[in-house]
């Protein structure tokens, strides 16, 4: 099946985007938005569930291949974006026990023992960016793990420390945009990186 293109209108084309768990029928698409290099450097996603070894060991191919097998099995590690039949963004989203290397993060450290959904990554391709897609796929992902039960979002974005930030650094998304969402900050351990939470108003469950 022919890769879609990329939307190249974002004025005309991203007034009405629609949302679609990856799902195998539709990794065709995430291969079209990330390309080549996976979205960044080989990433392919995979930076929060493999230990920096492992992940820099099979970066590129490799983790192309592990992602593919997750999607694979049956698991939905995201949402997709799309304006018309075009993949336009990227959300990675689900429970924070998937993400190992989050777990050993101390700078990102749980902030509590609630149950927690976590958004990883957020990537809008080039043509679409600075048009409200990522504001969209927060949202979106939030609606999403509520779907699924979860009382609570969390999600860790830079905080810029100047305008001309690369958005390659910004991969987690911008502190902006998931305020724009209507998270609020609940913990900071570092200048840039704020820890943001949405509560769902689902109960939470310990089961």
């Amino acid at each position: 099946m022919p890769r879609k293109a990329i939307v190249s209108s974002p004025k005309r084309d991203l007034s009405r985007l629609e949302f679609h768990a990856l799902t195998p029928g539709r990794w065709g698409d995430l291969e079209a938005l990330f390309g080549v290099r996976g979205a960044c450097g080989g990433c392919w996603c995979m930076t929060w569930r493999l230990a920096r070894s492992e992940f820099n060991r099979q970066k590129g191919e490799g983790n192309h291949r592990a992602l593919h097998a997750l999607v694979a099995s049956g698991a939905e590690p995201g949402l997709l974006a799309y304006a018309g039949d075009a993949p336009v963004g990227w959300c990675a989203v689900a429970p924070r026990e998937s993400y190992p290397v989050l777990e050993r993060s101390r700078i990102l450290a749980r902030v509590d023992d609630r149950p927690v959904w976590s958004i990883t990554c957020l990537f809008v391709a080039r043509p679409a960016r600075r048009a409200g897609v990522s504001v969209a796929l927060i949202h979106a992902a939030a609606a999403h793990a509520t779907h699924h039960g979860a009382s609570l979002v969390e999600a860790y974005p830079v905080e810029p420390y100047s305008e001309q930030m690369p958005p390659a650094f910004a991969w987690t998304g911008l502190a902006s945009a998931y305020l724009q969402a209507g998270f609020v900050e609940v913990a900071r351990r570092s200048r840039t990186r704020p820890i943001v939470r949405f509560e769902t108003g689902v109960p939470t469950s310990r089961t």
